[in-house]
């Protein structure tokens, strides 16, 4: 099944197709473990498994046709917010930007596939809240959201100024190190 399926399956599916005496859970931690060195390895991605060209000979087998177009920042800054945020109203996107958000930026992610619709919230107009899919955990590599890099994860790869932030006094002039707990406020 995990071979001939074109989306990655979950354990609940394989289970009921093999018969619930079946330890699946063992038979996936067995197949991972027998296919580790080989070209192609099982892996498990938002719960849910898959076999996968082994990263070593990824960049071999590579076709791609497509042609890669960057987001935008404001696609950037919105998908982060979601994934970081979850689940997130669109005004709740908009305080945080600090700027209106256009529907095409939610509509360029869930065309990559990278976010949905979430429940709605249980407030005033009752809004929409937007959530991260499988498929943005796939594409960017990661089993769950605990995986996101943190903070000292994005200062230590360059993504991030490590040096405090510095704030003044309106005409005072002096500068101070704001605490860490300011600075990311």
């Amino acid at each position: 099944m995990l071979f001939a399926s074109p989306e990655p399956l979950d354990a609940r599916t394989l289970e009921n197709r093999l018969g619930s005496d079946t330890e699946v859970g063992g038979l996936l931690a067995d197949l991972a473990a027998h296919y580790a060195d080989r070209g192609i390895n099982l892996v498990h991605v938002g719960g849910r498994w898959s076999f996968r060209t082994a990263p070593d000979l990824a960049d071999k087998l590579r076709v791609d046709a497509e042609v890669q177009k960057k987001l935008s920042r404001a696609t950037t800054e919105t998908l982060a917010i979601i994934a970081y945020h979850q689940p997130v109203t669109r005004g709740e996107i908009e305080s945080i930007r600090g700027v209106a958000t256009s529907k095409g930026t939610l509509d360029i992610l869930m065309e990559a596939g990278w976010v949905r619709p979430g429940k709605r919230r249980e407030t005033p107009g009752r809004p929409l809240t937007w959530i991260t899919t499988d498929g943005f955990l796939d594409h960017f590599g990661l089993e769950s959201l605990r995986d996101l890099p943190n903070l000292d994860d994005l200062k230590a790869s360059g993504l991030l100024d490590p040096r405090p932030v510095l704030t003044s006094i309106a005409g005072g002039g002096d500068a101070t190190p704001a605490r860490e707990d300011e600075a990311e406020g």
